[in-house]
């Protein structure tokens, strides 16, 4: 039997590591800092039209909480919370059942990111980020003209060397006190068979023709050629035993061994550049996390080789500078300065962010409020900034498939984790005989610095392909305490480049608009990413005379089509009550124990 070795005693000395990031900053006057609505607010209108409801209520109890994109993966959580397990045992389980109930985003063979904080408040950051191959070159995805090929979204070569299992065997090794083969034991119950409910089979029915492409992919997920019905059940067995030699093995039930093997045999099958040896010397990264205040509230999140924690930081300090509950939730002016802000902070993130394993990158520069004090002093409530006249203030001396969950046990630890596989469904390459998909990461690298990736960033030199090292994410798994230290939020998103912002905007809805955590995450979001130059808002998401009022004021504004993001948010009200919501948008599933 597999177990961690620390007592609980050897677990907290490690935990006291002190964040070097948050030194360099100084507390800003602001307004004294309020409690969060601890029901709906009754004055709180969205704009007509908008598909979701100001007045609906969380889930509330004290005996914890988990709030995740799918019934079955919060089941798994709660199960394990219920049976005395912590956060963090509970945010192990969660991650392999996502990796068998939503194979859009949760996985095995991609990789993410984990932030927690203690109940005596101590914090960390886990960095299981996917890396380049050892064989991985600059330029190796542009054709013979120089041009981007779709090498880096589709097919073998996109992959990265997944993290996933070795970032939760090592939060396992630091905070696991139950068995780790209790907490695989749910995802291969779940890879043996489990009942499809519509979230599932929506989910592989929008995206049949890309499954289609592969022949493992389509027999895996289109059984005779069809997708799962609703109310059948789906079994699969080769992952179901891939996750038994994860079960007995660890991680050399992956990166060693037979499941490894299999990862080579499909990599030499069809053209991508993973080896033996690239899986042995896969490593997951504990970083001192990203801390900042953001009104008094103590904000925890991820450093480098995400991008946002910094981002995130450099924002909220704009809007800092600006009494933002005055100007109105979903008013023009409080757009437009979002808007001015991301716009800011995207420019940077977009060119000196990267891996700080490889380069040099200026993140207690970025989080601070003395550069926050140059970097918004342009900022005219008048009028907006054309993005082509902000080039990043700092120099150097993810379809949106992601999934996010946020946890908080009885004791009051909580764990917040993003994880993904990239675009839907990754690469669209499932490994043969082991039955899950592979990532498509490597198109979050700069694959040709200067010019747009899927998601439209344009990001500069210090994100370019280098062999081992990990490329750029803007996943923001975030973890909240109120001016007197105690738990207050734990947010997180999917939603590729939209996520920080879309992390941040609950964030204000609860500090700035005393939103519930349901308003926080039902409410409408916007986006700015510096380039392209739009502020892109959610289908009916701001009323005709906003609108009118942000083109006024120089903005091209830009409807989507769907929504943005998936959040998975608790708020622990100043009583102690655990308040917990999932997203509607996706159809998420959130819930707290009495």
């Amino acid at each position: 039997m597999i177990r961690s070795s620390l007592t609980p005693a050897a677990l907290a000395l490690l935990l006291l590591v002190g964040s070097a990031l948050a030194g360099c900053e100084l507390e800003a006057p602001s307004r004294p800092p309020v409690a969060p609505a601890d029901v709906p607010r009754a004055d709180l209108a969205f704009p007509e039209g908008w598909r979701f409801s100001a007045d609906d209520l969380p889930e509330t109890g004290r005996g914890g909480a988990v709030s995740t994109t799918d019934i079955l993966a919060t089941q798994v959580g709660t199960d394990v919370l219920a049976e005395g397990g912590t956060a963090m045992d509970a945010a192990i389980a969660v991650s392999f059942a996502l990796a068998v109930v939503n194979p859009s985003a949760g996985n095995i063979g991609g990789g993410g990111f984990m932030v927690t904080r203690l109940a005596d408040g101590s914090t960390s950051a886990l960095d299981y980020r996917e890396t380049a191959p050892l064989a991985a070159t600059r330029d190796m995805y542009l054709d013979t003209a120089g041009d981007l090929t779709d090498a880096s979204v589709l097919g073998h070569l996109a992959a990265g060397v997944p993290g996933t299992v070795m970032g939760m065997w090592e939060a396992h090794q630091r905070y696991g006190t139950l068995p780790w083969e209790r907490l695989v034991a749910p995802a291969v119950a779940l890879a043996d068979g489990f009942e499809v409910h519509e979230r599932y089979a929506r989910s592989i029915r929008g995206s049949q023709r890309s499954l289609e492409l592969f022949e493992t992919t389509r027999n895996t997920f289109l059984p005779g050629g069809e997708v799962p019905e609703v109310g059948s059940t789906f079994s699969q067995p080769a992952l179901a035993a891939t996750l038994r030699r994860i079960q007995a093995e660890g991680p050399d039930g992956f990166y060693r061994g037979e499941t490894a093997d299999l990862i080579v045999a499909e990599m030499e099958r069809g053209g991508g550049i993973i080896t033996h040896e690239d899986l042995a010397a896969y490593r997951a990264v504990w970083r001192d996390p990203v801390t900042f205040t953001y009104r008094g509230y103590r904000v925890t999140s991820m450093p480098p080789s995400s991008s946002g924690g910094p981002t995130m930081a450099l924002m909220a300090h704009l809007l800092e500078q600006h009494d933002v509950a005055a100007l109105g939730w979903g008013s023009a002016d409080y757009v437009h300065l979002f808007a001015e802000a991301a716009r800011r902070a995207y420019a940077d993130r977009n060119q000196v962010l990267a891996d700080p394993d490889f380069v040099e990158v200026p993140v207690a520069r970025m989080i601070s409020r003395d550069y926050a004090a140059e970097r918004g002093a342009d900022i005219r409530m008048e009028q907006a900034t054309p993005s082509v006249e902000v080039g990043p203030g700092l120099v150097i001396g993810e379809s949106l498939q992601t999934t996010h969950y946020s946890i908080v046990d009885r004791m009051g630890n909580a764990v917040a984790v993003t994880t993904t596989i990239n675009s839907s469904f990754g690469s669209k390459v499932t490994v043969e005989g082991a039955g899950f998909l592979l990532n498509n990461e490597m198109d979050d690298f700069a694959a040709k610095p200067g010019f747009p990736n899927q998601f439209g960033l344009v990001q500069g030199e210090q994100n370019a392909i280098e062999p081992g090292k990990r490329m750029l994410s803007a996943m923001t798994p975030t973890v909240v305490a109120d001016p007197s230290g105690e738990l207050f939020f734990v947010t997180g998103t999917p939603g590729g480049s939209t996520i920080i912002t879309t992390v941040l905007q609950t964030l204000v809805n609860v500090v700035d608009f005393r939103m519930s955590v349901s308003q926080a995450v039902n409410a409408p979001r916007v986006h700015h990413q510096h380039l392209p130059d739009q502020v892109y808002w959610e289908n009916r998401g701001l009323s005709e005379v906003v609108v009118a009022e942000l083109e006024a004021r120089g903005h091209t504004v830009s409807q989507r089509g769907g929504t943005s993001g998936d959040v998975q948010a608790i708020l622990r009200l100043p009583d102690g009550t655990l308040t917990v919501y999932s997203d509607p948008r996706l159809g998420g599933n959130a819930r707290a124990l009495p």
